[in-house]
């Protein structure tokens, strides 16, 4: 539990702010130990596709002039395509700016935690 407010406090601190239908998503960490326990040089990791959003857009506008709000908000847990988005580096940290079209699903830990 203690992770997810250090993750929820890291996410206000962006100054960033998407434009139309656009959201932010930082990565989650790519696993650095196989399930065999090997551990992988940066070449051999796979690149994440989840995260989570640090912030999004207002929404898109039809060709009719109606805002079409977001389905996803600020928080939310997020599987992506592997090659989506463009990634930029603000405070150090790697964000990916996407469509949210190329979001796939939302999920949440059946666990209890993040």
């Amino acid at each position: 539990m203690k992770k997810q407010k250090k993750e929820i406090i890291a996410m206000t601190s962006y100054n960033l702010k998407p434009l139309a239908d656009r959201v932010v998503v930082k990565p989650s960490e790519a696993e650095e130990v196989s399930k065999g326990g090997i551990i992988l040089p940066d070449t051999a990791q796979e690149k994440p596709q989840e995260g989570t959003i640090v912030s999004v857009g207002p929404g898109r506008t039809t060709n009719n002039g109606v805002l079409v709000s977001l389905t996803v908000t600020e928080g939310a847990r997020v599987i992506y395509g592997k090659y989506s988005g463009t990634e930029v580096e603000v405070d150090g940290d790697k964000l990916l700016i996407m469509k949210e079209d190329d979001i796939l699903a939302t999920y949440s830990d059946s666990r209890g935690g993040l």
